[in-house]
């Protein structure tokens, strides 16, 4: 069972799944990718999800989906639809379902999509968990899922009615985690089980996803669950989204790193952004990366490379030598173009060749364009030269005899070269691609350092032209993030050039520097800043989200290397925070419940008391600094 055997890692293809009908559109098969959001308004307040949901579709959104903690909430989703109707619009609506299937049953007589969550449908999860399930014990529990789930799906094929299977990494049941734990081998497990009972009733029109804030988690799962898919025969649609992403520009980050790197490989059929913002505002972010990744189809040719020398079911970091602080078991580099004005300080900074009458002072580290290195002689030892050919670093007089940078371009990286560079212990290597599908030409260009042999440290590089700084964001991490994701690159360099390549565009510096560290951050490399996993909020969402979201950010952004978890409820809440140091949980109307790590540290704050309650936990831990 290897990834590449199911996809393509070196030429830009959709994967073909089974097109399934949702209300008047069509999802997987040769189908567009589908876009769509979630309200977070009250489902029983009908006008107030009317209009958020009109909001929606008049910002592209395809598909509409709303809560339905329980049966009345389900039975008003007849109103909603029929004031989405009355607007002129046939956009599906999608019914989220946790812990009710009686309001399952319901939403399916009436809407065209529900989503149930195997975590939560017929399991429950237990605050301590049970230990180990006997074989008969496991059947057991599979067969309360029988007995709920055949029903549904009765209602389902009568009403032509479409299923989401959504798995997510933080609500998994007690019964998985007691044989899996919170692995993506887990989240597979839980939807194959409900996908299995489907396939056995004859039920075929399904969608899948899995889901979680942890990106790495997020990207594997999905994989290994296209494999185990195929090794069943079975080829359902799949539904992509990072849970709790956050806000601004890391919630765009996160997003891209985790839905960019499979929809580069060719995955997924539609798409969620899950934002701590007005739902509108996902949809035009889903858009911008759907339309990038598309602009892959027919890219210049990316030799295949044999065999693969990578597990993309499991992280594991290429080795590679440490020359200076890059490389071996130090964390990923960033290089800039300017001196960072925040705290967010980048390792090295390119001057090219803007060095001509004194040595920059020793605070940073810097690199300069070969013909000037050749020209001056420099006492300093944080001044490195970066040379534009092999050849031309082998020929220099003075190599630094401490680190050298060599630029190369992925289409140059062939045997000749990998032999000249193989054994050099003072040099890192700057990897470019002009492929439009950079992220799988930068991928095969680690595959055949690996199977060279070859320990070189390597700094992923990639140029752009672009003029808003939310397409930067977007598009770097959706070339980026992947490589990190899977263990390659020692290092990030992200330019962005004028129109006429000649020049840096009119994107600030500093934020091209932010998006970096916003990367590596993202992919689990590297944390740089406190990471915030809030949820988007929905119906079952008591208190206001966005504001608090707002308020404990700015009360805490000067902490370093901290994750705080802010959720609107509980059905996602504990599992998603599990590598959270704190959490903010909504427990009911208008009480908080804190966290510290899994463990609940106080129950049902006033909300008007929680964030300061909050930050006094954080003191009396030691995490706080004025």
């Amino acid at each position: 069972m290897k990834y590449e055997e199911y996809i393509n890692l070196f030429q830009y293809t959709r994967l073909k799944t089974r097109s399934v009908q949702v209300g008047n559109i069509k999802m997987g098969g040769n189908n567009p990718i589908c876009i769509q959001s979630m309200t977070n308004t009250n489902t029983l307040n009908t006008s107030e999800t009317i209009n958020q949901s009109l909001n929606i579709i008049r910002a592209g959104g395809e598909i509409v989906r709303i809560t339905a903690q329980g049966v009345k909430e389900a039975e008003n989703l007849e109103n909603i639809k029929n004031g989405i109707r009355e607007a002129g619009f046939e956009t599906p609506v999608a019914a989220d379902i946790h812990f009710n299937p009686k309001a399952a049953f319901t939403a399916a007589e009436l809407i065209e999509k529900v989503r149930i969550n195997p975590g939560n449908f017929v399991d429950k999860r237990s605050d301590v968990l049970k230990g180990e399930f006997s074989t008969e014990e496991y059947q057991k529990e599979i067969k309360k899922i029988e007995d709920s789930l055949i029903p549904l799906l009765e209602i389902c094929k009568k009403n032509k009615t479409a299923l989401r299977i959504g798995v997510n990494h933080g609500s998994l049941s007690d019964r998985i985690m007691s044989r899996f734990g919170d692995t993506p081998e887990g989240m597979v497990e839980s939807a194959m089980e409900f996908l299995r009972i489907c396939v056995r009733e004859e039920f075929f029109n399904i969608v899948v996803s899995l889901k979680s804030s942890n990106t790495r988690v997020m990207v594997q799962s999905n994989r290994l669950l296209i494999t185990r898919m195929k090794d069943e025969g079975m080829d359902f649609p799949l539904h992509l989204g990072v849970t709790e992403a956050g806000e601004g520009e890391d919630g765009r980050i996160k997003s891209a790193v985790g839905i960019g790197t499979l929809l580069g490989d060719g995955i997924g059929d539609t798409i969620r952004v899950s934002l701590t913002e007005a739902p509108e505002n996902e949809i035009p972010v889903a858009q911008k990366m759907v339309s990038y990744i598309s602009e892959r189809i027919d890219h210049e040719e990316i030799k295949s490379v044999s065999p693969v020398p990578a597990n993309f079911f499991e992280y594991s970091k290429r080795e590679t030598n440490a020359v200076l602080n890059i490389g071996g078991e130090g964390l990923a580099v960033v290089i800039g173009n300017i001196a960072s004005k925040t705290e967010l300080k980048q390792e090295f900074i390119f001057l090219g060749k803007d060095i001509a009458v004194s040595t920059p002072s020793g605070d940073s580290n810097y690199i300069i364009d070969e013909e000037v290195w050749e020209q001056q002689i420099f006492h300093n030892e944080n001044v490195f030269p970066l040379f534009t050919s092999f050849n031309n670093f082998y020929l220099s007089e003075k190599p630094s005899p401490v680190l050298n940078f060599l630029k190369m371009n992925c289409a140059d990286l062939d045997d000749e070269n990998l032999l000249k560079i193989k054994n050099q212990n003072k040099l890192v290597l700057i990897l470019e691609s002009n492929n439009k599908n950079s992220f799988a030409d930068q991928r095969a260009a680690f595959l055949k350092l690996m199977n060279s042999g070859n320990n070189i440290p390597v700094i992923i590089k990639k140029s752009y032209k672009e003029n808003i700084l939310e397409d930067l964001q977007l598009k770097s991490s959706c070339d980026i993030g992947g490589l990190f994701l899977d263990g390659f690159g020692d290092g990030v360099w992200i330019e962005n050039l004028s129109a006429d390549r000649q020049d840096f565009g009119n994107i600030d510096e500093q934020d091209i520097i932010n998006t970096s560290f916003g990367i590596l951050q993202a992919s689990r490399v590297r944390t740089s800043k406190t990471e915030y996993i809030s949820c988007p909020g929905c119906g079952r969402t008591l208190f206001d989200l966005q504001k608090t979201t707002k308020e404990i950010r700015d009360r805490t952004l000067h902490l370093k290397s901290l994750k705080i978890g802010i959720m609107g409820c509980i059905v996602n809440g504990p599992g998603e925070m599990a590598d959270a140091d704190y959490g903010y949980v909504g427990a009911g109307p208008g009480k908080i419940t804190l966290y510290k790590n899994r463990e609940v540290v106080k129950k049902n704050i006033p909300e008007e008391n929680a964030v300061e309650e909050l930050i006094q936990l954080i003191k009396e831990n030691g995490d706080w600094v004025d």
